[in-house]
């Protein structure tokens, strides 16, 4: 291991003592240095935001806080004590817990026995369990009830629910990785007064987020992290947001509102009429009917599990028993297959990069071929043509500035929003006259995302009819030329991007207001 960087000036008296002091934290794969020398001091009581690009190091630095991951060099100080993390539960020994942005919670299951699973030895799986769950729900304002079941409850109860499960292993420091990405701004404000709670009683959170105007108003500290090293650590009161960007990317933070209107009469897409029953009972889509023109931008805005994923993967023909029509540029796709969707001029980007976008350990120019392996450049006279395959990968990486070594690099090796960019660019490749893009953005540092913006302004001025799916209120207020409420399966609200707030989406989406416009159902 290499000399850990001397320790700054100790702090003036009266600030509070540290829960975690990172020293010199360096980590490198092959080919990439992911940490070098990263120095970050985390006080008790306070709220400390660590902020940087895709690829900066910020992923690998919180799983080798978490002992995911072991550093190459450096030391790892928890309450004064230095210590060697070489799993999570020598983590959560130490106090150090950490919650996910992807919710780790069986559905099926109750509050109780998701808290109690793997934990059984603490307090049992009884009485003694349900009354600890009710004393941290109390202490810590948390509102949660042991006894209901996970798939009852919304999407903030659920990051609750993930808080309380490190809270009841007894953690002293609280890891939150995009905690809001699916949250709508009421929740946002409720999660932001629960972490206000946790941090009174003397605990300590470590923020990691690609929102810099929540980190601002939340965080007491705020830590820049760049190319794997530590850049700065600002308190955000002297800070903005466009500073904050500078020092992440070097350019001022990207906005995604749109320019003049170009939608046509001209309609590309047309749906009538979507079903999708469910075994359950209440049906997944419920006689969904919109119409999306030549150079517009069709918003969908809801609370994530209320039928989006549904929508996407049934006008991309990826789900069995799904009703009514799917007409693209007056050719009806009701009954063909996802290929014949895309060959027909659908270019998706998946909600998921990992699980549908991409295949994580083949090289990049594979990836490329993905969705296309009918078409030009990627297939010739029914054969894969992997010279061009590889020509033209390279041409996206270079236009799309996808930061990798070449096209022989695996997916898996590259940040989140470089496979992000990766995705954007194969499928405006394949010169769609429709995107279905879920979640664009999701994950993506501000460089990428003002990027990929970019290239769906540019692709709407062109013609392009675009379905825009997305947790980001401001980003769908900002890009799209209409927006749609999807509530339960059903379109329930039509709203105008030119005066609508996210305080009125997020009621409309929650079904808590009535600002929603009266829709008739074609």
């Amino acid at each position: 291991m290499s000399t850990p960087a001397p320790a700054p000036a100790a702090p003036p008296a009266g600030e509070a003592p540290l829960a975690v002091r990172l020293r010199g934290i360096g980590k490198r794969f092959p080919g990439v240095i992911a940490n070098d020398d990263v120095n970050i001091d985390v006080r008790r009581g306070t709220i400390h935001a660590i902020v940087g690009e895709n690829g900066a190091g910020k992923s690998t630095l919180v799983k080798i806080l978490y002992g995911v991951q072991a550093p190459d060099s450096g030391t790892i100080e928890i309450s004064g004590e230095l210590v060697s993390l070489g799993s999570p539960a020598d983590a959560i020994k130490q106090g150090v817990g950490m919650v996910f942005q992807h919710f780790m919670l069986a559905d099926n299951l109750t509050v109780l026995e998701n808290v109690v699973l793997g934990a059984e030895k603490l307090h049992g799986i009884g009485g003694a369990a349900r009354a600890e769950i009710k004393r941290i729900s109390d202490a810590y304002g948390l509102g949660i009830e042991p006894d209901h079941l996970v798939e009852d409850l919304g999407v903030g109860a659920r990051q609750r629910v993930e808080i309380l499960k490190v809270l009841y292993r007894g953690a002293r420091v609280i890891i939150l990785d995009e905690p809001t990405a699916v949250l709508v701004p009421q929740e946002v404000d409720e999660l932001f007064h629960n972490l206000r709670g946790l941090k009174a009683e003397g605990l300590a959170v470590i923020f990691i987020s690609h929102k810099l105007d929540e980190v601002l108003s939340v965080a007491d500290e705020i830590t820049v992290i760049r190319r794997g090293t530590t850049v700065r650590t600002v308190d955000p009161v002297g800070v903005t947001a466009r500073q904050l960007a500078e020092l992440m990317v070097g350019s001022e933070l990207p906005s995604p509102s749109t320019e003049a209107s170009t939608v046509t009469d001209k309609v590309l897409l047309h749906i009538a009429h979507l079903s999708l029953p469910s075994p359950e009972g209440r049906p997944l889509l419920d006689d969904i009917s919109f119409d999306i023109h030549k150079g517009e931008v069709l918003g969908i805005a809801g609370v994530e599990g209320n039928g989006q994923a549904e929508l996407v993967e049934s006008i991309m023909g990826m789900r069995k028993g799904a009703t009514g029509d799917v007409v693209l540029h007056g050719r009806d796709l009701s009954t063909t297959s996802t290929r014949g969707r895309r060959e027909g001029g659908i270019g998706y980007i998946p909600a998921d990069r990992h699980r549908h976008g991409l295949l994580l350990d083949a090289p990049l120019w594979e990836n490329r071929v993905l969705g296309h392996q009918t078409r030009e450049p990627s297939a010739s006279r029914g054969l894969i043509d992997k010279r061009a395959a590889r020509a033209d990968t390279q041409r996206i990486i270079d236009e799309y500035d996808v930061r990798t070594p070449g096209v022989d690099t695996l997916a898996r090796a590259l940040s989140g929003g470089n496979q992000q960019k990766l995705i954007v660019g194969r499928e405006m490749a394949g010169a769609p006259i429709l995107l279905v893009a879920a979640h664009p953005t999701r994950g993506v540092d501000v460089g990428a995302q003002g990027a990929i913006w970019a290239h769906i302004k540019k692709a709407r001025r062109e013609g392009l009819a675009v379905l825009l799916i997305s947790a980001d209120l401001d980003e769908l207020i900002g890009l799209s030329d209409r927006i749609e409420v999807i509530l339960r399966g059903r379109l329930v609200g039509s709203f105008d991007p030119s005066d609508v707030t996210p305080q009125q989406l997020g009621s409309a989406m929650t079904g808590a207001g009535d600002d929603t416009t009266s829709r008739e159902t074609a």
